[in-house]
């Protein structure tokens, strides 16, 4: 337990050093946030679906989770080519104990970050629509980002190339964002279009924290619940698998 804590401790550490990171990350969010959210507001009053900024606010605090927690695996990268990585995998703590670490401190700093997107939203115009449910949309945050961070996990160790991380990790992320329900409705979308939406787990993080926040559900609680905290758990074991393999 102590490796763990340390992992996560050193991942907010780096967090926390680097401003230059949590102002960078902020870009894209905050970019999506006005030009979507103020830009298609009156459309979106006009055609009855009410303040897009309620509707769309969810959606870009998953994508911030989701971007943060993601990316994430790159450190695992950057960590084998300049030595780090030996000095955690030679220490007398189990592979598996690293793997939380590391993974639990991502999700954390991911977050960190989601938090930071929720406050600019609510001073953007978001209304939460049942201020007792805030408790479980911080749940659904973190099971994103536990999520999503464990995905990073399975990349980072498996690629080695840091210039080819970002490549990958973007053809995966966005059709995964733009395919969630986080800047358009579900309903009413061809069937193929609802079916890759039912396919995509960001989907149903980007449903439990809109119905948390909004009141408004496309599946329902806990079929959200029940189906990220599955996922979490094999791709947490998928990639402490992965990072197990790790040759140095």
């Amino acid at each position: 337990m102590n490796a763990i804590y340390i992992l996560c401790l050193r991942q907010l550490k780096r967090y926390i050093r680097s401003p230059a990171r949590i102002i960078g990350s902020l870009g894209q969010p905050i970019l999506f946030l006005i030009a979507l959210g103020f830009g298609f507001k009156a459309m979106f009053a006009k055609a009855g679906g009410g303040d897009y900024i309620n509707f769309l606010s969810p959606g870009i605090i998953s994508m911030a989770i989701l971007f943060n927690a993601v990316f994430s695996g790159i450190e695992i990268i950057w960590d084998r080519q300049f030595g780090f990585l030996k000095e955690t995998l030679v220490a007398p703590v189990s592979r598996l104990e690293i793997v939380l670490g590391r993974t639990l401190g991502g999700a954390i700093v991911a977050m960190a970050q989601g938090t930071v997107v929720f406050v600019i939203c609510v001073i953007a115009g978001f209304r939460i629509a049942n201020p007792r449910l805030v408790p479980v949309a911080i749940v659904f945050m973190f099971l994103i980002a536990l999520l999503f961070t464990s995905i990073g996990t399975v990349f980072g160790s498996v690629l080695q190339d840091m210039q080819g991380f970002p490549l990958i990790i973007n053809f995966l992320v966005m059709p995964l964002f733009f395919f969630s329900g986080a800047i358009f409705s579900a309903s009413g979308l061809p069937k193929a279009l609802q079916f890759a939406l039912r396919l995509n787990p960001l989907s149903y993080g980007v449903d439990g924290l809109r119905g948390s926040l909004s009141n408004v559900f496309v599946f329902n609680m806990a079929t959200d619940f029940v189906v990220l905290t599955i996922l979490t758990a094999i791709l947490l074991g998928v990639g402490s698998y992965f990072f197990s393999k790790i040759q140095l």
